[in-house]
């Protein structure tokens, strides 16, 4: 259905329609229930004896299956106690069954063994430190966390490796994050992240008392090789939704309902390769962007923001671009924005990823006068927001229901004047020309509903739709714009 006579627009077809929203995860209301009795072989775990678990999965060989009966179930009271499985153990959560650390223990699930197994357990009240997670802390691979709820933690509820699926799972109400998917050594490869309710995390607003710190959201991806995130309900996180930074590639994000997030639904930062589709995107980013918006900041930020990030065919992966496709994106602060800062680059200061290069150029020192201003490493030091292609989506802009009159309604194209360090061999508008004009961003064949504005090269040039569409930019070619639209 229409929500307006003119949303029907003749043009493209393939965007949907803003009614055809996708179906929510409700699990953190709706959970799963666990088996009532214990399977046949299982190991019994009691919640009456304190430190029952960890010492049952000590005294246990590997690929053993704990069953947690009814009831909260508690570590020793010490910080650093926790249960290390052995490979292949399974636990398994009774209906009721709680883990809880009492606020005293940090850690629920560590250690380094791989292929472990926890479903239908409730992991709640542990309070790990900052960049740190209750389950998986030590990042081992193969692990599956399935119809869990893992809640009310400090730090982040859960961390990541290797082959890691997490699926129908509540992460709710975190300190720092729903998840962290980082791991010493860059090595997690393969993860899945599907059917999950991923809601209020950033609870300790690491924002604010680190400014700057971009360590704060419902999800951070870091040096992610190959991630598959679909299905899953990203809904009134303090911060970002779901944020890649830095050196991320072959992402997926598919069929997500991304809503109500204090900040961006999507940031992909420094990273490569993805193909972001049919995801429902709507409210996003109104605290943010009316926080920036009041402090007069001209900057359009938005609700998917590509900051140096793009296609690169020389790395593997699914795709050799950024495929943004068949998303309805509606009543956001703003919309997509493509952005690069010519001061971030390898080896730069002004990189805030100081140890990190491109994946082009492993060594870091590498990027230096007088090597840097020539071929190839004129290139390849420099993290590009390139190959972006933008098509069949549905923007809706309904500025009533936004409450805004200003900066509220931009989709942007744009970067800064190069400045900083001396060497740099990008100062000026080297980087403002190359990704406005050079560097095969597109967008085309989508439909705008509601009172659109284009932003261009820099944060002054501020377009209407023929400008847009006119030259040199020559944008959104068979798309469709309706001004008076939007509800």
């Amino acid at each position: 259905c229409d929500s307006t006579p003119g949303a029907r627009a003749a043009g493209p077809t393939a965007a949907p329609s803003a009614s055809a929203a996708r179906s929510v995860a409700r699990v953190c209301a709706k959970p799963a229930a666990g088996p009532a009795k214990a399977p046949a072989g299982a190991v019994t775990v009691d919640p009456a004896v304190v430190g029952d678990l960890a010492a049952k999965t000590l005294s246990s060989p590997p690929n053993t299956t704990f069953w947690l009966r009814p009831g909260t179930h508690r570590l020793e009271p010490d910080r650093y106690a926790q249960v290390l499985p052995k490979k292949g153990d399974v636990y398994l959560g009774a209906p009721g069954a709680v883990l809880d650390g009492g606020k005293k223990n940090q850690y629920a699930f560590g250690g380094t063994a791989g292929d472990v197994t926890i479903r239908y357990l409730t992991v709640q009240g542990f309070v790990a430190p900052q960049n740190e997670g209750v389950v998986n802390h030590d990042s081992a691979d193969g692990w599956v966390i399935e119809h869990a709820k893992i809640q009310y933690n400090s730090g982040a509820g859960l961390m990541a490796g290797a082959r890691q699926r997490v699926r129908a799972s509540c992460l709710r109400g975190n300190g720092q994050y729903g998840m962290n998917a980082y791991k010493e050594g860059d090595s997690i490869h393969g993860l899945v992240l599907e059917g999950n309710e991923i809601v209020g995390n950033n609870t300790d607003d690491w924002e604010r008392r680190q400014q700057g710190c971009g360590c704060t959201g419902g999800a951070k991806f870091w040096a992610v090789d190959g991630a598959d995130i679909r299905g899953n309900w990203v809904h009134d996180n303090r911060g970002t939704g779901l944020w890649a930074d830095t050196d991320n590639n072959d992402f997926l994000i598919e069929d997500n309902v991304l809503e109500a997030n204090d900040g961006a639904a999507l940031i992909y930062e420094i990273s490569y390769n993805a193909v972001i589709r049919r995801n429902t995107i709507r409210r996003n980013n109104w605290v943010e962007g009316r926080r920036s918006a009041d402090l007069g900041d001209d900057f359009p930020f938005a609700t998917v923001y590509l900051s140096e990030a793009g296609g690169e065919p020389r790395i593997k992966a699914r795709t050799d671009k950024i495929e943004i496709y068949r998303n309805v994106l509606e009543n956001n602060w703003n919309g997509i924005t493509l952005w690069e800062s010519a001061d971030r680059f390898c080896n730069s200061p002004g990189n805030t990823s100081s140890d990190y290069c491109t994946l082009l150029v492993p060594d870091i020192h590498r990027c230096k006068q007088p090597a840097i201003a020539t071929a190839p490493l004129y290139a390849d030091c420099r993290w590009k927001t390139q190959r972006v292609d933008i098509h069949g989506n549905r923007f809706v802009l309904d500025k009533s229901v936004v409450d805004c009159t200003v900066r509220c309604d931009r989709m942007a194209v744009l970067a800064d004047y190069g400045t900083y360090p001396d060497w740099s061999p990008y100062k000026g508008e080297r980087v403002a020309e190359a990704i406005t004009l050079k560097q095969d961003n597109r967008w085309h064949d989508n439909v705008y509903l509601g009172p659109w504005k284009f932003v261009a090269h820099d944060p002054s040039r501020v377009l209407d739709s023929g400008q847009w569409q006119g030259m040199p930019y020559q944008q959104d070619a068979g798309s469709t714009f309706d001004l008076r639209a939007g509800g």
